[in-house]
């Protein structure tokens, strides 16, 4: 039941999804946290997915935190402080061990650079999870969305489905015809949609994990 989520660009809404999915499996009684690897800039995600993992210290959700904002293998050459990736992934290994179910966050999009060789999609193929893409629901959704679905297939991932996020309370045509389209498109479900403010995430469709 534990997934990475990935996203169709920055700010699709990532952390707010899977803030919302980790507070509902909470909700009906399974323990799940969230998980940042990698926070770049404003440490904000982290904060708001340690609260949701129940008061989580949030540098045990985030065992890396970069100050620049920017990409984590710009961040760490900026820092002189390269992502570890052996260590990152002992570290989730040990967070892993802890709790039984862990949604990852991803930082950015499917393919920002983590370090040298090595990005975001090389880090979801080494954790092993199924993959959760979600959409920012705006003009251009489709051709984004299509290329990461994709890129996840092209690596022999499974992607367990798409989460629509409504980003503001105004819909144009593209955001109306977005989501009947997606899965047409793709070939993949749609697990949820999430409209603009809403604070809860119906859990069913993600127990199947």
């Amino acid at each position: 039941m534990s997934y990475f989520v990935t996203g169709t660009d920055t700010g699709a809404g990532k952390t707010r999804f899977s803030c919302l999915l980790v507070e509902a499996l909470r909700a009906e009684g399974i323990a799940a946290v969230g998980y940042k690897p990698v926070c770049c800039g404003d440490r904000g995600d982290a904060l708001l997915l340690a609260a949701a993992s129940g008061g989580l210290d949030p540098d045990r959700v985030n065992p890396v935190w970069l100050k620049a904002s920017v990409a984590p293998l710009v961040a760490g050459m900026l820092e002189n402080r390269p992502v570890d990736v052996a260590a990152l992934l002992e570290d989730f290994r040990a967070y892993a061990a802890e709790h039984p179910v862990v949604i990852v966050e991803g930082a950015g999009g499917w393919r920002v650079p983590l370090a040298e060789g090595y990005d975001m999609a090389d880090l979801a193929a080494d954790l092993k999870l199924p993959v959760i893409v979600v959409v920012g629901n705006r003009l251009g959704a489709l051709n984004h969305t299509i290329l990461t679905v994709d890129a996840i297939r092209a690596r022999g991932l499974e992607i367990a489905g798409l989460v629509v996020n409504q980003l503001s309370d105004e819909l144009d045509t593209a955001s109306i015809t977005n989501k009947g389209m997606l899965e047409q498109l793709t070939g993949v479900p749609i697990l949820a949609e999430i409209i603009h403010g809403q604070d809860f995430l119906e859990v069913e469709p993600f127990l199947q994990g």
